[in-house]
C-alpha cells in the first residue's frame, strides 16, 4: 500500500509539471489544488479575518503564492513554519515588440529570462504561453491565462557544412541565434484576408498570424488584447522514464518539483480531521517569482511579501507589534531548491567527500560565505527529522576553487533573521530546457517536507541555543 501511494506522488507531480508550463500557470495549479483541499483565498488587498484550525492562501501578481494553515492551539507570537520554493524557471520570454522580419522569414523576438541552457532551446517543438489582459467587452479587463498547445515555433541550428568548427565549440549569440522562427512570410502573405476567424490584424508590435493565434485560444477578437507576458516553452510533456522508470525527465524541474513537493506536504499534513488539534504554530509554504534573475521584485523573495505575511497573521490573533518579532524569532524556514546531483561524465566538478546522488534523498547545502543560509542548528533540526523516518540525506559544498549558486534561503534568513536550512532534490542538466530527477527523489522529499509540518513544533520545543 505504501508502494502505491508512493507511486501516486510521482504521477501527481507530472500532471502539475504538464499544469505548468509558465509561473502564471503553477499558481494557477496550486490554487486549484489548494481550493479542492479546503483551504480559503483572502486577498491583500482586503482585511483579513482569521481563525485557528482554518486553512488560507493568497497570490501575489499570480506568479507568487503564499498558503498557510494555523494550529488549533496557535496565539500570536507563535511561529511560523515554512518551506520556501520558487515558480521560475529560465526561459525565453517575448519582448514588447517581438515582431521580427528577415530573409523571408517572420521570427519572434524573444528576451533571455535567468541563467538557462541556451544551446538546448534549439531545435526544439516550441509554443507560447502565459497570461493576458483583455477586455471583457463591458467597459472593463480581465487577467486570463493562455496556452497554445501545438508547436508553432523552432529555433533551428546552422547545418554544420556551413560552421565546419562548430564541433570545437558552439557558443550561442544570445540576441543574433535566439529568435524562433514562426512562419515564412510568403505563407504569412497568403494567409491575410483568408483567415476564418476573420480579417487579418494591423499590428506593428506582435506578427498578425500570432494575434490572432491568441485570440482563438482566448475566446476573444485580436482587438480585445491589450497586452500580455508570453514565454516560449517546449511541447514535450514531462514523463516518468529510464530502462528502469526510475527517472523523470521534464522542463522546470528546477523548480516546480520542489514547488509541488512542499505544496503537497502541506495539504496532506492538515487534510485529516485531528491534523491541527495539536499544533501551536503556523504551517506554511511560500512559493516565489523572479528567484532566477535575483528576487528583487514585488513578488519575488526578496520583497516584503513573507514579512506581510507573519505580520499579517500575527496581528490577526494579537495587536502587540511586539509579537512579531517573538514569532520571527520562533520560526524556521526550509529553503527548497533543487540541487546539483554527481554527473557520471563530470565527477571532478563535484567536492570528493560532497557528491549527491540520485535516489539518494534531499540534499542539505552548505557554503561558509554564506551562499547558503544553513547551520549547524538548522541542518541538525531537518536530519533529525529524516533519521526518525529512515529518510535518507546527503551533503553539498561546492569544490573551493568554483563559485557557489544560491537560493532565497540566504535572502530570507538576512531580511527577516528567520533560522533557515537551504535543501534540495538532486538533478542532472539544471537549467536546460529538459532536465532530470529521480523517482525515488521525489518520493524522499514529500515525505521529509510532510514529516517537517507535523513535527517540527515538538522537536523545536526541545532545542535551546540563545539562552
Amino acid at each position: 500500500m505504501a508502494k502505491e501511494g508512493e507511486n501516486e506522488v510521482v504521477s501527481d507531480l507530472i500532471g502539475f509539471l504538464n499544469a505548468s508550463p509558465t509561473a502564471f500557470h503553477a499558481v494557477d495549479e496550486a490554487k486549484k489544488r489548494l481550493k479542492n483541499a479546503g483551504f480559503e483565498q483572502v486577498s491583500e488587498r482586503e482585511d483579513w479575518n482569521l481563525q485557528v484550525g482554518k486553512k488560507y492562501f493568497f497570490t501575489r501578481n499570480h506568479s507568487t503564492i503564499v498558503a498557510f494553515a494555523i494550529g488549533n492551539k496557535y496565539v500570536a507570537g507563535n511561529g511560523v513554519h515554512i518551506i520556501g520554493a520558487h515558480t521560475d524557471s529560465p526561459c525565453l520570454k517575448l519582448k514588447p515588440v517581438s515582431q521580427v522580419a528577415k530573409g523571408g522569414y517572420l521570427e519572434v523576438g524573444v528576451q533571455t529570462y535567468g541563467g538557462g541552457l541556451w544551446h538546448t532551446w534549439f531545435d526544439r517543438d516550441l509554443t507560447i504561453a502565459g497570461r493576458m489582459i483583455l477586455r471583457d467587452g463591458k467597459g472593463g479587463y480581465l487577467h486570463q491565462l493562455v496556452r497554445i498547445q501545438e508547436p508553432i515555433m523552432r529555433i533551428p541550428t546552422l547545418a554544420i557544412h556551413l560552421d565546419r568548427e562548430v564541433n570545437d565549440g558552439f557558443k550561442v549569440n544570445k540576441h543574433t541565434h535566439l529568435v524562433p522562427v514562426l512562419a515564412t512570410a510568403i505563407k504569412a502573405e497568403l494567409n491575410k484576408g483568408a483567415d476564418e476567424n476573420g480579417p487579418a490584424v494591423d499590428n506593428k508590435k506582435h506578427h498578425s498570424l500570432l494575434l490572432q493565434l491568441l485570440a482563438t485560444e482566448a475566446g476573444c477578437q485580436p482587438d480585445d488584447i491589450c497586452d500580455f507576458e508570453l514565454q516560449a516553452c517546449d511541447t514535450q510533456p514531462s514523463i516518468v522514464a529510464g530502462i528502469m522508470k526510475e527517472f523523470v525527465f521534464s522542463g522546470r524541474l528546477d523548480n516546480l518539483c520542489m514547488s509541488f513537493c512542499s505544496l503537497k506536504a502541506l495539504i496532506d499534513a492538515t487534510s485529516s480531521e485531528g491534523s491541527l488539534e495539536d499544533e501551536t504554530g503556523v504551517r506554511m509554504v511560500a512559493l516565489f517569482d523572479h528567484e532566477e534573475v535575483g528576487s528583487d521584485s514585488a513578488q519575488g523573495a526578496g520583497s516584503p511579501a513573507m514579512l506581510d505575511s507573519l505580520s499579517r497573521i500575527t496581528t490577526c490573533f494579537g495587536p502587540n507589534s511586539k509579537l512579531l518579532e517573538k514569532a520571527i524569532q520562533r520560526s524556521f524556514l526550509v529553503s527548497a531548491d533543487m540541487a546539483h546531483a554527481l554527473h557520471p561524465n563530470y565527477m571532478d566538478k563535484h567536492e570528493e567527500n560532497h557528491q549527491p546522488k540520485l535516489h539518494g534523498g534531499l540534499v542539505i547545502k552548505t557554503n561558509a560565505n554564506q551562499r547558503y543560509a544553513t547551520n549547524a542548528v538548522t541542518s541538525f533540526i531537518f536530519r533529525e527529522i529524516a533519521g526518525k523516518h529512515n529518510l535518507p540525506v546527503q551533503d553539498f559544498v561546492v569544490r573551493n576553487d568554483m563559485p557557489c549558486g544560491s537560493t532565497i534561503g540566504p535572502i530570507l534568513a538576512s531580511g527577516l533573521g528567520i533560522r533557515t536550512v537551504d535543501v534540495g532534490a538532486p538533478q542532472l542538466s539544471m537549467h536546460s530546457i529538459r532536465e532530470m530527477c529521480a523517482v525515488d527523489d521525489v518520493k524522499h522529499s514529500y515525505l521529509h517536507f510532510k514529516a517537517y509540518f507535523e513535527e517540527f513544533t515538538h522537536l523545536d520545543s526541545k532545542i535551546t541555543v540563545d539562552i
